[in-house]
Parts: structure tokens; sequence; C-alpha cells
């Protein structure tokens, strides 16, 4: 072999599913007379193109290469070499250009493009900044997008449907980290670099975006949240308290169910509920620091069932007319992994339902909801995930009835943004039967019309701020009716939880598993070693989803394990004081989701808002992440902070690998899809402390856009 086709130039990698093309740019490379005089020196880039899909290219398929000189904007680019060679057989198929590097200038920019043509249709096409002078290091793969034939006819040349540009695009790529412009086609990224090597992809028809000087972003990754729960959330009274609503005392809670009953949407959802709904009242942040009972439901209603959730998810405080409903009667009986909280006589309910005994009792809500208004809840579940930036929302625990409606929502038509769902193992049958369901790792990742059935979910324990958590040590200060010795429970039982995991591994099903404190986390731990014992480790990337209360001896088994922690360092603004002072004391609050000491052992995280329980805010997730900053202003656990790009990967690229989609979203590059956030700051450059006040100006999913601000007008 000539030893000019020895060496490797260096192109940053870009990831397609369809197909890939590895080109072996080789440059510098002159030919001697015998005495040793050199003769005319010329340039090679060679390499071989290659598809994974399994198929044949159709008769007459050409691959067609060609270096152009892209430096003037108000001229076509010229080209300076180029091959054409007709496709048979199976790839990869070799080509080499050669020319004169009298034809290069240092000054001027070139690019590479690689297209497999069918006469005038363009099936694959690749476009790629270039330096001819700079001396190559390693080999590495890019992967050329599918157009698909007759889709693209501009002198043989694939047009862009749109092509941004003139903003700063934090690519989260770390080969190639920014960008000023990007192109698309067909939902699909085809460009990533500036405006100039762009220009052979633009047409008339072309739609030319300017950023104006904002950042784009890749779409964010859902690493856990519940999107048909924040339909409920959205559709019913918001009893946040600030700063995302305004309930801060049992009478702003009573005045603001009665206001919602009042308006157009709270009738609307009464008429198709026949049910009085509200979302988010936290006894952490109500003056009264207790729980309301049903006593102060009633002075709302007493006629209809009324139900109010608390922030955490893991509580409901239901009025007579509900509990009478639900056939709760008696405060006295038993529910595993639950609790039916008392009056003073030890027998009647007050309405406060902990866990199991509240799932049990929303059942019953969920039974009266009419179906067609279940689908428009779960559009406006992702409706609000897409106002914050998600292009990838997560229903992390769905009983057969939550499937059943995403399923008949995604039976009408492409879903707003993708969704994965999580089924509760409960209703694991479904993985068995549902068309949605394709397995798991990458053979698993195929969206029908934007949802799939990702895996299994189960939920080990309950929320540390609601108390219920379990943990190996008391929590600081007992909740109301428990002794000191108090560390909550678990929600499964040991044998269930290794049957459950056992049963995953067996299956190759993924596994997300809650679990708050530190008991579960054990729970969990031992399941996933038993499993793997039996079954081997393989690349399944189960996850602990919250792990706030993860120990520092814990760390090392979730690596050993290959656990993908999504942890949850949102707590650190909304519950942090609270950690401190009421549920696990100063030392262990300031260690809830150690970030910094994962990344330190060697892993990655992603990290999440578990909405409903919080509104989906990306950025207030990014900021809290990245600052640990309490309501009040404490730095809870400073030495976990992270910095605000590791902060981005947590909720780009790092929860796309926890969806085995890391070779589809999470970062902007060729191959991908075109998910992208507009924001109206930087958030890799701003104070850290503000990163929580950028505004999400648009959301683009797939090349559509499926959110805009009105302040992005």
């Amino acid at each position: 072999m000539n030893d000019c086709l020895k060496k490797g130039a260096v192109m940053r990698s870009l990831q397609f599913l369809v197909f890939a093309g590895l080109l072996t740019s080789l440059v510098g490379c002159s030919e001697q007379t015998q005495d040793g005089e050199a003769s005319e020196t010329r340039q090679t880039i060679a390499g071989e193109a290659l598809y994974r899909e399994r198929m044949m290219l159709p008769p007459g398929a050409e691959l067609h290469v060609t270096l152009e000189d892209v430096s003037k904007m108000d001229v076509p680019s010229t080209v300076i070499a180029s091959s054409r060679q007709s496709l048979t057989g199976a790839p990869p198929y070799a080509f080499k250009l050669e020319y004169s590097d009298a034809s290069i200038e240092p000054r001027m920019r070139y690019s590479l493009r690689a297209r497999i043509m069918l006469g005038d249709d363009l099936l694959f096409t690749s476009t790629e900044q270039l330096n001819p002078f700079r001396q190559p290091e390693e080999d590495i793969v890019i992967m050329l997008t599918k157009v698909g034939a007759g889709t693209a006819r501009q002198q043989s040349t694939a047009s862009a449907d749109a092509v941004y540009f003139n903003g700063k695009i934090i690519t989260v790529d770390d080969d190639n980290p920014e960008a000023t412009a990007v192109a698309i086609k067909d939902g699909m990224i085809i460009y990533v670099g500036d405006i100039r090597g762009s220009k052979p992809l633009m047409s008339d028809s072309t739609r030319q975006i300017d950023l104006q000087g904002k950042t784009m972003v890749p779409g964010f990754v859902d690493a856990h949240g519940h999107v048909v729960g924040a339909g409920l959330q959205a559709a019913s009274a918001n009893l946040l308290p600030m700063p995302d609503g305004e309930v801060n005392s049992f009478a702003q809670l009573v005045d603001t169910l009665k206001a919602w009953e009042g308006t157009a949407k709270g009738a609307e959802f009464i008429e198709n509920t026949g049910w009085l709904v509200g979302f988010g009242f936290d006894d952490s942040q109500l003056g009264e620091q207790v729980f309301p009972t049903a006593r102060v439901l009633e002075q709302v209603s007493r006629d209809k069932p009324m139900m109010i959730i608390h922030q955490s998810g893991h509580f409901g405080v239901f009025n007579r007319k509900a509990l009478e409903l639900a056939g709760i009667t008696d405060c006295r009986k038993e529910v595993p992994g639950g609790s039916i909280r008392c009056e003073a006589d030890g027998q009647t309910p007050n309405g406060v339902l902990e866990e199991n005994a509240f799932f049990g009792a929303l059942a019953v809500f969920q039974a009266s909801v009419d179906d067609a208004y279940n689908l428009d809840l779960f559009g406006q579940g992702m409706q609000s995930f897409a106002r914050f930036g998600y292009t990838t929302a997560q229903e992390g625990r769905a009983f057969a009835p939550t499937v059943a409606t995403a399923e008949a929502k995604a039976a009408q038509g492409p879903l707003l943004i993708d969704v994965a769902v999580y089924v509760d193992y409960t209703s694991k049958d479904l993985l068995d039967t549902s068309a949605y369901y394709s397995g798991s790792g990458y053979d698993g990742i195929g969206y029908n019309n934007g949802l799939r059935i990702a895996g299994l979910k189960l939920t080990i324990d309950g929320s540390p701020q609601g108390k219920t958590a379990w943990l190996s040590q008391p929590y600081f200060v007992p909740p109301e009716g428990q002794d000191k010795d108090y560390v909550g429970y678990p929600a499964m039982t040991e044998e269930q939880v290794n049957a459950e995991v056992m049963d995953a591994f067996a299956n190759n099903r993924q596994v997300l598993a809650h679990c708050n404190g530190d008991a579960a986390i054990d729970r969990y731990l031992n399941a996933i070693d038993q499993a793997v014992q039996e079954h081997g480790l393989e690349d399944r990337r189960n996850v602990l989803v919250h792990g706030q209360t993860l120990r520092k001896d814990q760390i090392g088994r979730v690596k050993e394990l290959d656990l993908m922690p999504s942890l949850f360092p949102m707590h650190t603004f909304y519950w942090g004081d609270w950690h401190r002072e009421s549920v696990l004391g100063p030392e262990r609050a300031a260690y809830i989701s150690p970030t910094r000491d994962v990344l330190d052992a060697g892993m990655v995280f992603s990290s999440h808002h578990d909405a409903p329980v919080a509104n989906p805010d990306s950025m207030r997730v990014l900021g809290a992440t990245v600052t640990r900053v309490t309501r009040s202003g404490y730095v809870l656990g400073p030495d976990q902070r992270v910095t605000p790009y590791e902060g981005l990967k947590a909720i780009t690229i790092w929860p796309a690998h926890q969806h085995f989609e890391e070779k589809l979203k999470g970062s902007i590059e060729v191959g991908k899809q075109a998910d992208f956030v507009i924001l109206s700051d930087d958030p890799l450059t701003v104070d850290p402390l503000t990163i929580a006040d950028i505004k999400v100006l648009q959301t683009i999913n797939d090349g559509r856009t499926v959110f805009k601000h009105p302040d992005s007008e």
C-alpha cells in the first residue's frame, strides 16, 4: 500500500443510525523522482463509505465525493476535486480524491461532501468543514444522513429545509463544542459549522432563520418526569407555593381552590371528571407547617368529591365525599406500603392518605375522567414540557390506564414531542402485548408517532420531604405521630424487589427504580447484584431514580453494578432548607444528590425535575444542579456543585445515553434529530445565580417549532 494511504485524517465523529461513512482523509503526500527531488505535490483524501442498514442500494446508485471551496458567499462553491463511481455489491465502498496543492490556499474555507445518488435523486449526504493543511492524526467515523429518493433535487445537491445562523450554538459535542450555523432536512441535522459551510445546502426554498445572537442548545431530554401527570397539574388548581404559585397558608389554599372552581378551566375540569382537584400544596412551605385535612377542604365543597395532591406526588388529601367514593371509612385499615392518617379518635380518617393508600384512592378519581378529556390532559402535559424546552419527555410510572391514554393519543397522529413510557411493575404484562414496546437497549428505540414503551418502573420507597422515604438512620425531626426512631418505610418488600429485578434481567428489560432513602437504595443494589450474578452485567443501563440520600460508600457499588444515577439536585432549591432543618439535619442534607462525587467516581449522571412534583422547568433544574442554592439563599453542599457545562450535559447528552438514544439525541451533530432549544441567554457564561431566570424562547422537535415564547417574536 502507498505510504500516503497509511495516514488518517481527523474529522469529528458524526453519528446516524441508518448510514455510516468512514472517511479517511489523507493529506500532504508527495511523489518523488528517483533522485529524491519532489515532483508536483499532491493532496489525497481517501476512505470508505458504508451503511449498517440491512439493504442493498438500488441498481445505478453512485458515490459522489467532492472537495469544495466555500469561501465566497456571493458565488457558488468551487469544486476542487471530485470522484464518482458506480456502487455494486455490499458496502464498504472505497474512494479517493487527488488534487494539486496549488489549487488550495490557506486563507480559504473548504468543505468535503459525500453523497450517494440515484440519477438526480439524493439518497444520502454529508457535508463537513475540512482544513486540507492540517496534518491528520487518527481515523474517525462520519455518519451520513439518509435523505430519501426524490426528496432533494437542486443541482444534484441536498437542499436544506432550514438553516439557523448568527447565534451561539452550544452543540454539547466535545469534539466540536460550538458552531454558528446548523442546517436541517426532513427533521435531521445535515450540517453543523459556520454559515459559509452551509451555503452549498441552501436553495430558494431553504428557510434562513437568524438567531439574532441568541443561544441554541440541544433539545432537553427528560431524565425522569411524569408527562401525563403534568397534564393533570396544568389543568387543576395551582396550589404550589412561591415562586411557582401563591399558596403558603391554609387560607390561600382555600381561596385558590374557590377561584379555580369559578374559572372556565375549572368548570371544564369538573364537567369532565366530576371532581375538584388541586395540585402542589407543600406542608413545608405552609405557614401552619402541617398537612391540611378534610375539614379544610370542606370549606370549599362538601357535595362534590375533592382531592388535593401534595407537591411530592406521594400524598393526597380527600374530603369526606371523596373518601366515601374510595371506600375509606376506617384509618386503622393496614395498607402495605402506605398509611391512612387518623382523626383524634384514632378511627376516623382525617383525609390525608400516604403512598399506596393514596395511589389506590387516586385510581377512583382516574376512573371518573372522560376518555376524551384524558387525551386532552396528556396533550397539556406535552405542551407544558415543550414550554420548558423538552423535546423528549418521560412518563416515569405508567399504570394500565395511563398506557392506554398514551397509546390512544399516539394512534391519532404524531405526538408533539417524543415520549418514553416506563410501565409500573404491576402492569408489566403490557410489555408483552403493546405494539409500542420493541425491546430494550439500542434495538428498543423505535418510536411510533413519537411514543415508545421503554421499560419497567419500581417504586421502592416514598418522599423525603414528606418523610416517607426509607432511611437507614432516623429523621432529624420525626413527623407528627412518630417517635424519634422513625426511619420511614419501604413501598415494596425485599422479595418483591428481588423478583421483579430478576425477571427484568431475564427478559432484558431496562429498570428504573425510585429510591429516595439510602435503605431503599441498598435494597435495589442488592437486588441488582443478585440478578447480575445470575444473568451477567451487560449494557442494561438500569437507573437509580432520585438517589437523594445516596451515601458515599454506596457510590462504588452503583458504579460496579453499572447503574445510571438520575439524581434530583433541584431538591436543593425547593426543599434544601427543609432538609437541613427538619428532614435530615445539616450534615446529611448537605450530601443530597451528590453529583460531584458521582462524576469524580468516573460516572455520569442525569438531572431531573420529576414533574409534576415541580414544574418541568429546565433552567431551574440546571441552575439548582450548578449552584445548590436553597430558597433562603444557603448553599447546600458546595462541594457537590458541578460546572454549567456539566449541568447542561445532565439534561441533554447524559439522559439521552440513559435512554439508549445518544446516537439520535442529546447533542447537535450531523445525523441526529433536529431537536433544539433557543434560549434568551447563554447558561455557560451568565452569572450562575441567574441561570434559572433564562427564558426558553423556542423549542424545536424534529425540525418543527413546538413552542414559541411571545418574547421571541
